[in-house]
């Protein structure tokens, strides 16, 4: 007899999901609370999936054998405890997807810098000729990934949700980035339980395995150092010896891979550490030193991340609308160098606004609010900014922002927030900047 799996979520990684189980044989049905779009239903028809939307059928899913459920959906979603207590197991589409391959895995996670390192990574591997697919938070599934593919090595962007659900997945490379206060909604505003889900990346890994972290983050450090991970632990950084102030150094028994930061085509102290984590990537996989520094050369940034639109009358315009929570901010207000007129604001996830002062003091001339609810940004950045703005459209905070700016000063969408207030997306608040301004 068939086993049956139910997928909860009809997005990304619920379609995906499907698409494997049936390919694995599996007794397979979709469930969604909400709508379900005509693609996805398409796609589920075309394999004969059955599906429901606008509702969970607790006693359908209790039946299952094995519950995928989609980062997206809350471990407190009644559905979700009654299954739990009824003892129907209830894993990650991540986790499902490891089980139904034998690949090289390279998994990254982090508050921020995980996609512009998992894009990196993915590049360098890519030109170096290896047999490499890219999946997880980023483009497509890992399921449909290992249904369409056979790639020796995956990279998978990990987000916290992602990991909350997995069991036994482990990546042979873990990484990560930095920790810092993040969707702390999603975990009762408790940031410990936060940083727990993150160091999920490595509690199943063996000594064998490596776990690869940004020293310079002394809340990481500390939470590695106590994790009790049996990994084989590695560390770069910008204050640790893997930087003399103007070469990156990846130092192994044999040699020192040495590269100068000038050869990166990234610019900013957030992108030297996302380019410090992937060359040690690379050299652990003993990539050679010149096909590292050639793809470091061709490395394109990524749309919505210190992205530079256009200039107009001397005032550059730049969108990273991707800094969806304070830190990531932080690294974009401490790459500026000019006079900045800052749009921020959307759905906070209980920021804390604090430690943006001392860079907003130096370097914010003004502040537009691009929010339904401004007051937190206003209490916090009124006393040390003459002129704040709030405004209820990305046109018009793009029109007063330019009435604001003068000739080399610098306009930058760096929201600090999530955009779900005005915008389908961090994408489409980006396309609307970026349209915003070249309709100046």
């Amino acid at each position: 007899m068939k086993k049956r799996v139910s997928i909860l979520g009809s997005g990304i990684s619920g379609i995906g999901a499907a698409i494997l189980a049936k390919e694995k044989g599996y007794d397979v049905f979709v469930s969604d609370n909400n709508k379900i779009n005509s693609k996805a239903k398409n796609k589920l028809d075309s394999i004969s999936v059955p599906w429901e939307e606008n509702n969970h059928s607790y006693n359908h899913l209790k039946k299952s054998d094995l519950i995928i459920k989609s980062p997206g959906i809350s471990n407190e979603l009644e559905v979700i405890t009654k299954l739990r207590s009824s003892n129907v197991k209830i894993i990650s589409e991540i986790e499902f997807a490891s089980l139904h391959t034998n690949s090289f895995i390279i998994g990254i996670t982090g508050s921020n810098g995980k996609t512009t390192t998992t894009e990196l990574i993915y590049h360098i591997l890519n030109k170096s000729g290896l047999n490499v697919g890219i999946a997880g938070n980023i483009g497509t599934s890992f399921s449909k990934q290992i249904a369409e593919n056979s790639f020796e090595y995956y990279v998978l962007e990990l987000s916290s949700f992602q990991l909350d659900d997995i069991i036994d997945f482990k990546p042979n490379i873990a990484i990560i980035t930095n920790l810092f206060e993040d969707h702390l909604d999603r975990y009762n505003y408790d940031f410990s339980k936060y940083i727990d889900s993150k160091l999920r990346i490595t509690m199943n890994q063996e000594t064998n395995d490596t776990i690869l972290y940004n020293v310079d983050d002394k809340i990481l450090k500390n939470a590695i150092n106590t994790s009790g991970s049996k990994a084989s632990k590695m560390t770069y950084g910008i204050n640790s010896s893997s930087f003399d102030g103007k070469n990156i150094l990846i130092k192994n028994k044999k040699k020192t891979l040495m590269i100068n930061i000038e050869e990166l085509s990234l610019k900013g102290r957030h992108n030297l550490l996302n380019a410090m984590a992937a060359i040690t990537v690379a050299d652990l996989l003993k990539i050679s030193k010149e096909s590292v520094r050639e793809s470091l050369l061709t490395f394109k940034g990524l749309p919505h991340r210190l992205e530079n639109v256009l200039t107009i009358q001397g005032v550059n315009y730049i969108n990273d609308s991707k800094a969806t929570n304070v830190n990531a901010a932080f690294y974009a207000l401490d790459s500026m160098n000019s006079q900045t007129v800052w749009i921020v604001g959307g759905v906070d996830k209980g920021n804390d606004y604090s430690e943006l002062l001392p860079l907003v003091r130096e370097k914010v001339k003004a502040i537009i609010c691009l929010g339904v609810d401004n007051k937190k940004i206003i209490e916090t950045f009124n006393p040390i900014i003459d002129l704040i703005v709030e405004t209820e459209s990305m046109v018009e905070a793009v029109k007063v922002s330019r009435k604001i700016a003068e000739k080399k000063d610098t306009v930058l969408l760096s929201p600090a927030c999530a955009s779900f207030d005005l915008f389908n997306d961090y994408e489409d608040r980006g396309n609307q900047f970026k349209n915003a301004v070249r309709n100046l």
